[in-house]
């Protein structure tokens, strides 16, 4: 089985459709998002609308649930909240009920996926080697499929209680090992934020099973010139082209 495996759209429709027409060609079966759907772009509806027409499973991220009205955004920044506040007037029924429909967690037999962090599906970050220890001591799943920090990458635990962080290089194909225990961030489709501004997802191989990285440029100025003609905050769209 091969996923496409993405997160953090935030209403950025030209990224996401660069990243489906990708995983179109590298057949992937089943696509599956890992949450904020919405949030900072300028098409929270056209997002939401071919997320859900994939059929595939989807999560609820943080950003998700603040335009449902269903999130507290005091820990957001002056310019997320003013983007949530956009985002909020526009969304239509339709994305607000598809929106609420959706889980916080998703178990499979191959991997636990999660926007933030199992203990904390929405808000927790997973940044730093204490952070994943103290997951992987908690947790027993042997790989865990995340987002939220938009920055891609994986942290592994060996057998002999090593642990340590890695990159995944793009495009390079990464065998996981079966002894081994795996947290694995996929990056944003939206809003990267790992100093590459082209779009990130994943492909997932569940036999053998691996990992590839894609990154994939997209019309950056077409999502700039609509935030803007909307009325969005002009960093948010400034950032989109250094990828932070």
């Amino acid at each position: 089985m091969r996923y496409a495996v993405f997160s953090d759209v935030h209403g950025n429709v030209e990224a996401l459709d660069t990243v489906l027409a990708d995983a179109g060609r590298q057949r992937a079966d089943v696509y599956l998002c890992l949450g904020d759907t919405v949030g900072y772009g300028p098409d929270p509806n056209e997002c939401a609308s071919r997320v859900q027409k994939l059929g595939g499973p989807a999560l609820v991220g943080n950003h998700d649930l603040a335009a449902l009205g269903a999130l507290d955004t005091g820990a957001f920044s002056p310019l997320a909240r003013e983007a949530i506040e956009w985002t909020i007037r526009v969304v239509t029924g339709e994305t607000r009920a598809w929106l609420g429909s959706l889980p916080q967690r998703i178990e499979d037999r191959s991997f636990l996926a999660v926007h933030g962090s199992p203990r904390d599906p929405i808000e927790e970050y997973i940044l730093d080697l204490p952070t994943s220890l103290a997951i992987f001591s908690e947790y027993p799943f042997a790989l865990c499929l995340v987002g939220h920090s938009h920055i891609p990458g994986a942290f592994v635990l060996e057998t002999d209680g090593s642990l340590s962080a890695r990159s995944l290089p793009a495009g390079e194909p990464v065998r996981l090992a079966r002894t081994s225990r795996y947290i694995v961030n996929v990056g944003s489709v939206g809003q990267p934020r790992d100093g590459d501004p082209r779009a990130s997802y994943l492909l997932m191989e569940t036999k053998p099973r691996t990992v590839t990285l894609r990154r994939l440029a997209y019309p950056v100025a077409a999502t700039q010139e609509k935030m803007a003609a909307r009325g969005l905050p002009a960093p948010l769209a400034e950032r989109l082209a250094l990828g932070r």
